[in-house]
């Protein structure tokens, strides 16, 4: 009552698992718990909590305080311990205080407590991650930990499968830092060939090179005052890892051929798919440059682990789809939609966004149906069969194949079913095969 009253939003919790559980759908800006509860204890609560999400603050409150247990759970990262009887304006102060310091977009957020609190719409504080649609619970909580790394200028390493997105919470966590009126440079480490990229990366001066006409200013250059984005790091030549390492320590780059470095100011943010622990162990990727650009570390989930954003990002992507091909679709039917949202998906959000595409290339309709889906995701059609219907369609697939090999002779294919002529008859009739169709001058039979 007391939160409501001061306008936060508030979802209340019993026991932990329930909390745990309201943790796991919803996405909360606080958590307010009792040391004491029915199932376990804040303390235990909050372990779980700073293993799945830790940049969410925790206040505990209790009745059996004492200054060893404060202690205790200041050490361990609670952001707040009061003891009851509480004063409302400190518990207040409290929750105002911890929000601010888990950043801005948590300093202006309503709450939701016990279980959590969660956050109003901020239209405006959104900007920097509209590009990034989700309303997963892991999506969020790994946004906010974006949001609070982005207000540093820590080397960011992003891990994720292929077409997870990587590219785009690159450029999100650029547009939410200090350096966001500065450019973002992008540079895949594994799509420029190694003799190119060392040139690309720090510029080369004319001459520097057979074909080197002019000079040309790399695009570390260019990312001065902003930020440099190397996709797929992990593909990054062992020779190149050396100079790389060297501006990030230096601060400093120079250019091939020339004989000064030029000082630069950037933020360096990297991604890559692959496991650099085992990059490392095999020699693949070296140890210092790896702690140098491994300074935070944000893990993006695959599309089969955010299965909930399956139908918000289908119909994004069907809506500036249809605008491309210029048709009039209105949306997935609803089986459409189930068979999206239960696909494997290996290829993640960039194979949603095919499968989106192909399908509204081929539509013919306003609404897409799932075979149209099942189409596009190359897979059978799951379509299970009663008793009855698959008897009958193998009765007529197996007469069929009987006047296909005679040739529409119903005497020949009656004895080859062990069956009298009348009865085969009978059996044609019901499902309407007429012999002279398989004769050699009637027409075809599409089966």
């Amino acid at each position: 009552m007391r939160l409501q009253a001061n306008g936060y939003r508030v979802a209340t919790a019993d026991c932990v698992e329930a909390a745990r559980s309201q943790l796991g759908v919803e996405r909360f800006d606080l958590v307010l718990s009792d040391v004491r509860l029915p199932d376990g204890d804040g303390l235990a609560l909050f372990e779980d909590i700073r293993r799945q999400h830790p940049a969410l603050p925790v206040i505990l409150l209790t009745a059996h305080g004492s200054i060893p247990d404060a202690v205790e759970a200041t050490a361990l990262g609670v952001a707040g311990y009061l003891t009851k009887p509480f004063d409302s304006q400190a518990l207040l102060q409290g929750i105002r205080q911890a929000l601010r310091l888990a950043g801005p977009a948590h300093a202006r957020s309503g709450l939701r407590a016990d279980a959590g609190v969660d956050a109003p719409a901020r239209s405006g504080d959104a900007a920097w991650r509209a590009a990034i649609l989700s309303r997963s619970s892991r999506m969020q909580a790994l946004l906010d930990e974006a949001r609070l790394v982005a207000a540093s200028d820590a080397s960011v390493l992003i891990r994720g499968d292929s077409g997870t997105g990587k590219e785009l919470l690159a450029r999100a966590i650029h547009l939410a830092s200090p350096r966001a009126a500065a450019p973002l440079v992008a540079i895949n480490c594994g799509a420029i060939p190694e003799p190119l990229l060392e040139s690309e990366l720090f510029g080369h001066v004319r001459g520097a090179f057979t074909g080197a006409t002019s000079s040309h200013r790399g695009l570390v250059q260019a990312a001065h005052g902003g930020t440099l984005f190397l996709d797929e790091i992990g593909d990054m030549p062992l020779a190149l890892q050396v100079k790389l390492l060297r501006v990030l320590q230096e601060r400093a780059v120079r250019p091939v051929g020339a004989t000064r470095a030029e000082a630069v100011d950037l933020r360096i943010v990297s991604a890559t798919h692959r496991d650099l622990d085992a990059a490392l162990a095999a020699g693949q990727f070296r140890e210092d440059l790896y702690y140098r650009i491994d300074v935070v570390s944000l893990q993006l989930p695959t599309l089969a682990e955010r299965r909930e954003d399956i139908p918000l990002l289908a119909e994004h992507f069907l809506r500036g789809l249809a605008h491309k091909y210029a048709k009039r679709l209105t949306g997935f039917a609803p089986d459409a939609l189930e068979a999206l949202a239960t696909a494997a998906w290996p290829g993640n959000v960039r194979q949603l966004h095919n499968v989106v595409e192909q399908v509204c290339a081929l539509a013919t309709t306003a609404l897409i149906p799932r075979a149209l889906v099942e189409r596009a995701l190359r897979v059978q059609p799951a379509e299970p069969l009663g008793y009855a219907e698959a008897k009958r369609r193998f009765e007529r697939n197996y007469l069929i194949q009987l006047l296909k090999l005679t040739a529409g002779n119903v005497s020949d294919a009656a004895r080859l079913a062990e069956r009298n002529r009348t009865e085969f008859y009978r059996l044609l009739q019901r499902h309407g095969l007429a012999p002279e169709l398989f004769r050699g001058d009637g027409p075809d039979v599409e089966q």
